[in-house]
């Protein structure tokens, strides 16, 4: 078996005259939490019901666990678990019979492990589905997931309506999921979730891959922010190549000295730095909100980030 939970090859999906999927690429690693990002629109939950079988593609290739979600998808079920953005429940169940329903389609779940995280998202099991919030409709759709065992864990939105408490509980369960050897792939628009929890993030947009990789990679290709107090003015800055937003004044008898500067002259840069003597550093890599945004604004003239 392949180490590629999820392979998507020329994606395309046709709506009428609107391409929604136009060529997009996708693999999702044995044992990772893989980031699946892009806004409103890009084409994620298209992509996430072809992978669930429930849509034909109309050009390209996908497999799951080595096989055709489309033509197998009744052998996958038992093996993939989703939560939606927005669950529904049935109205007149209770919680936990919403759980065990679900769960059978996931191909059953931990008894131990349903215990435990009922009581870590805080959840009343024996109220009537009617009778929850949306968060609470969430934890029950969670619960099923994360307690089941299965090779892959689609989550699309998950913690919309949960407090951040209950969202702290959320990024503890998949981590401790991963470790288990479970695999994830995570679509959200809370880049910070995503940033504390992928190993590897794709971005799409307009039903195309715009970039993929680790964190580490995709800000290999990227600025750095720093901020530095020295004893002295740091010489010769001005002459690094790619630095830009150069400040500097004073703070309380320091020299204080803010830019960004490219991968290939951070280390130059800090050796000027050094050399002026440090008080005080501070060197920030983009957040992934700032590498989402890049890769948004340079698709726009038309470039592509590595």
């Amino acid at each position: 078996m392949s180490d590629d939970i999820v392979r998507i090859e020329g994606l395309v999906k046709q709506f009428g005259r609107f391409r929604a999927l136009d060529g997009l690429d996708l693999d999702v690693r044995r044992g990772e939490v893989h980031g699946f990002l892009g806004p409103n629109g890009a084409g994620k939950s298209t992509t996430i019901r072809i992978l669930l079988g429930l849509m034909r593609l109309d050009g390209g290739r996908i497999t799951l666990f080595d096989r055709d979600p489309w033509s197998e998808g009744t052998r996958l079920r038992g093996d993939v678990a989703y939560v939606p953005g927005d669950v529904s429940l049935w109205a007149g169940l209770t919680g936990g019979e919403c759980m065990d329903i679900l769960a059978g389609v996931h191909g059953g779940m931990n008894p131990g492990r349903r215990a435990e995280l009922i009581d870590r998202f805080d959840l009343d099991p024996t109220k009537r589905a009617r009778d929850y919030s949306k968060g609470n409709r969430q934890k029950v759709a969670l619960v099923a997931a994360l307690a089941s065992e299965v090779g892959l864990i689609v989550l699309d939105e998950p913690t919309s309506g949960l407090d951040p408490l209950m969202e702290q509980v959320f990024q503890d369960v998949i981590r401790e999921r991963r470790q288990q050897g479970a695999t994830v792939l995570l679509s959200s628009h809370i880049l910070s979730e995503v940033e504390a929890l992928a190993d590897r993030v794709s971005i799409i947009r307009r039903g195309k891959t715009v970039t993929s990789g680790t964190l580490a990679d995709l800000r290999r290709h990227t600025r750095t922010s720093v901020h530095a107090l020295t004893g002295s003015a740091v010489a010769s800055l001005d002459m690094v190549a790619g630095l830009e937003g150069l400040r500097t004044g004073q703070v309380d008898g320091s020299v204080e000295t803010r830019f960004t500067v490219g991968p290939d002259e951070l280390g130059q840069a800090m050796g000027l730095i050094h050399a002026a003597g440090i008080r005080g550093l501070t060197v920030e890599p983009p957040s992934l909100d700032e590498l989402f945004l890049r890769n948004y604004s340079e698709d726009e003239t038309g470039a592509v980030s590595a």
